[in-house]
C-alpha cells in the first residue's frame, strides 16, 4: 500500500483514488514489471521463490485516506496473507507517510497487523520512500526497512531488488539484521532535497550510503521526512541495518542524523513573491523560466487547484507565453461542453481545497481537449499511465492554462506534452512539484524561481502551525542546544542492547501500546 498523505489540505483518498493510481490483487500483483513492486517480484522469482501476490494499492499523494477505504484494503491484505500461511517471509512496498482519518500511522499499523499474522519469527521487510515519517511501530514490527536512495525518485525498481535480496538472505539464515533509526526534529520542504550534485541532502545521502562498504552493514538509509503531516516526533535522519552489530548500527545512524542536522540552514530555500519572480524572470537570458508553485504540489498531497501564480501572470498583463496547470473538474467539463475554438467564461480554481483562496473569473478560448491519459517516462510510475481525467487547454491571452479533473504526480513534463504544450516554446512554465522540474533543466531553462504562495505544501515550514508536532523543531527554532537524536530500535537491536542474544524463538511476546 503506497500513498503519501497531507494533514493540511488536499483531497481525501477513497477507493477510486487507488483505482486510478493502480489497484491489483492476487496474480495481478505478480504481473507488475515496473517500480518497486516489479523489482521485488522479478528478484524473488530469480531466487526460485514461490511468490504469492496479495494486494497492491498505490495512488498519487492526497489528504488522509478515508477510514473505510483503509480498513477495506488492510482487511484484504491481511486476509490473503493469513490464507497463504505458512510463509517464509513477507515483503511490503510502503511509502511511510500515510495516514487515514483516524489512524495516524497507517504504515506502522499495517506492519503491526502483518507481524501479528505471521508471528515473531517470520522475516518482514518493507521498502519506504526517503520522505517517510519513520515511527516506532514501523521499526519494531519490521526486520528491515529500506528506503529509496534518489530524489527525484529514480531507483524504485532497484530498491525492490535490494529488498528482495535482503529478504532472501534473512530467510536463508545468512544474516541476523539489527536496525536502528536516529531522528532529529528538522522539517523542511524538498526544494533542496536532491540526492545529486552538491545539494545539502545529497551530501547526507552519500555519507549514509558510504557505510554500506563495511562488511557487516546490510543497508543504510537517509530520510528527509515528509513535513506536511501533523504528528508527534516528526523528523529525518539515518536508519542503519547491520548483521548483528547493534552498537555499529546505532553509531552510524547517529552520525547520519547529526550530519543532516548540521545541514538545516542550507535546506531552507530562497522564495519569491509571484509578481516579483515574473518581473525578475523577464530580465533573464532566453529560454523558459520555471516558476515553482511548491505550495500546491499534487505529489505532496495538495489538490493542485491553486490559481495564485496564474493570477499573478494575468495581473502582470504579460505578453510572454506562459503555461500553468490547474486541477478543476468543473472548469474542465465546461471547456469540453463548449468545444475547441469556443470562448468560455468560468470561475477557475480553489473548488477542491477552498481554504487557500477564491476562484478566479476568467474568459478564454478553448485551445485543446483531451482525455487526460499520459505515459510516465521515468520515476516511481515509470511506463505506467497517469489519468488527469477530462483535460482542456484554455488560452487567456498569452497564458495557456492546462485544466485537468484529477491531481496527478509530476515526474517531468508528461502532462504538458500530452496536451501539446512544449515547454521550450514558453517563456514562463509553472511547475508545482518542488524538485522534478530539475529533470528538464539541461540547457533549456533560463532560471528556476521558487514561489511563496498559499497551499498545504509550502516551500518553507517557518510559518506552519502544528498541533501534534511539538516544539522545539527547525525551522521554528533555529538552534536546539544539547540536541540528541531520538533513537528507534528494532526488536533484535533492543535485545542485543539489553544483552539478550538468544534466538528469536526465546524472545518474549511483543507488548502493544
Amino acid at each position: 500500500m503506497f500513498i503519501e498523505c497531507n494533514h493540511f489540505g488536499g483531497i481525501p483518498a477513497d477507493i477510486d483514488t487507488f483505482e486510478r493510481g493502480g489497484l491489483f490483487r492476487d496474480d495481478e500483483v505478480l504481473a507488475q514489471q515496473a517500480g518497486t513492486l516489479g523489482g521485488a517480484v522479478k528478484t524473488l522469482s530469480a531466487f526460485g521463490a514461490n511468490t504469492i501476490g496479495l494486494v497492491a494499492a498505490s495512488a498519487c499523494a492526497s489528504g488522509p485516506v478515508i477510514d473505510s477505504c483503509y480498513h477495506d484494503l488492510k482487511e484484504q491484505i491481511i486476509a490473503r496473507l493469513k490464507a497463504s500461511l505458512p510463509v517464509d517471509g513477507v515483503l511490503l512496498v510502503l511509502h511511510g507517510a500515510a495516514v487515514s482519518e483516524s489512524c495516524l500511522d497507517v504504515d506502522g499499523d499495517l506492519l503491526i497487523a502483518v507481524r501479528d499474522a505471521v508471528g515473531p519469527d517470520v522475516p518482514v521487510v518493507a521498502t519506504l520512500d526517503l520522505h517517510a515519517h519513520v515511527t516506532e511501530a514501523m521499526v519494531e514490527s519490521a526486520d528491515a526497512l529500506l528506503a529509496w536512495e534518489t530524489y527525484p525518485h529514480a531507483d524504485a525498481y532497484e530498491t525492490g531488488e535490494r529488498a528482495a535480496r535482503l529478504l532472501a538472505k534473512i530467510v536463508e539464515g545468512d544474516c541476523r539484521p539489527v536496525m536502528v533509526m536516529a531522528k532529529v526534529p528538522l522539517l523542511c520542504s524538498a526544494i533542496h532535497g536532491s540526492t545529486h550534485g552538491d545539494d545539502p541532502f545529497a551530501v547526507v545521502m552519500r555519507f549514509a550510503k558510504s557505510f554500506e562498504q563495511e562488511p557487516d552493514v546490510l543497508s543504510a538509509s537517509a530520510f528527509l521526512v515528509h513535513p506536511y503531516l501533523d504528528l508527534p516526533g516528526m523528523g529525518g535522519g539515518g536508519l542503519v541495518i547491520t548483521d548483528g552489530n547493534a552498537e555499529r548500527a546505532e553509531q552510524h545512524a547517529r552520525d547520519i542524523a547529526e550530519l543532516y542536522w548540521s545541514k538545516r540552514n542550507e535546506l531552507e530555500p530562497k522564495i519569491w513573491a509571484p509578481a516579483a519572480a515574473i518581473r525578475h524572470g523577464r530580465t533573464l537570458n532566453a529560454g523558459p523560466v520555471f516558476l515553482v508553485e511548491a505550495g500546491d504540489c499534487c505529489g505532496g498531497g495538495a489538490a493542485g487547484d491553486s490559481i495564485a501564480t496564474l493570477a499573478a501572470l494575468l495581473d502582470e498583463n504579460t505578453s510572454d507565453v506562459a503555461y500553468v496547470p490547474v486541477v478543476d473538474p468543473e472548469a474542465a467539463a465546461a471547456c469540453h461542453a463548449a468545444g475547441v475554438g469556443q470562448q468560455v467564461n468560468i470561475a477557475l480554481g480553489h473548488k477542491l481545497d477552498k481554504k487557500w483562496g477564491e476562484p478566479l473569473n476568467v474568459t478564454g478560448d478553448v485551445a485543446r481537449l483531451g482525455d487526460g491519459r499520459f505515459l510516465y517516462t521515468g520515476g516511481i510510475w515509470n511506463e505506467k499511465f497517469g489519468d488527469m481525467g477530462l483535460t482542456a487547454v484554455l488560452k487567456i491571452g498569452a497564458v495557456h492554462v492546462m485544466i485537468s479533473s484529477f491531481p496527478t504526480y509530476d515526474w517531468a513534463d508528461e502532462q504538458y506534452q500530452s496536451m501539446g504544450l512544449d515547454i521550450e516554446h514558453a517563456r514562463f512554465v509553472v511547475f508545482k512539484n518542488p524538485m522534478n522540474h530539475r529533470l528538464l533543466l539541461g540547457d533549456v531553462a533560463a532560471g528556476i524561481l521558487v514561489l511563496d504562495t498559499p497551499g498545504p505544501t509550502p516551500a518553507t515550514l517557518c510559518g506552519r502551525e502544528f498541533t501534534r508536532m511539538q516544539r522545539p523543531y527547525f525551522p521554528r527554532d533555529l538552534d536546539i542546544p544539547g540536541l540528541e537524536p531520538t533513537l528507534l530500535r528494532s526488536r533484535s537491536a533492543s535485545d542485543r542492547q539489553s544483552g539478550d542474544h538468544h534466538s528469536s524463538q526465546q524472545r518474549p511476546e511483543r507488548v502493544h501500546k
